[in-house]
């Protein structure tokens, strides 16, 4: 899948979409459906709601495929309390990571996330280590 950062902006915050980190946890839409219209094209539509509203809905974000710019980096209340990497186990899904990690693969490159990601644990990913929502059409159940 594409490394394509795709930009969508209202004047005050830009919201970044990163489509080969997606889960497709659903999240974002279900949050936030003014904004996040996956029917849609484009999809995003900053100037649907409040940049408040926004910035909130986006750190929801479990994989890191959603991101904010133009603001200035804060630590959330479980990274601050941790100043750590923490790991969330996704009821049927992934692998919910939450701080700074390297990943380095089997020929030596590494690939670095700074807030969270989303690791596959169910083998179907076709962007492995990353999750790519894979696991909802596998029936993965874990």
């Amino acid at each position: 899948m594409s490394d394509k950062e795709h930009t969508y902006t209202n004047g005050e915050v830009t919201i970044v979409w990163k489509a080969s980190l997606c889960t497709h946890s659903r999240r974002c839409w279900t949050g936030l459906p003014e904004v996040f219209k996956p029917g849609e094209r484009p999809w995003i539509k900053p100037d649907g709601a409040e940049t408040a509203r926004i910035v909130a809905q986006v750190r929801q974000c479990p994989s890191g495929a959603l991101s904010l710019r133009d603001e200035a980096p804060t630590a959330t209340p479980a990274a601050a309390a941790t100043s750590g990497v923490s790991i969330e186990l996704s009821p049927n899904g992934p692998l919910l990571v939450h701080g700074k990690v390297v990943v380095k693969h089997p020929d030596g490159r590494t690939e670095e996330r700074a807030e969270r990601c989303a690791l596959c644990r169910c083998g179907h990913s076709g962007n492995k280590p990353w999750c790519d929502g894979s696991h909802r059409a596998q029936g993965f159940i874990g």
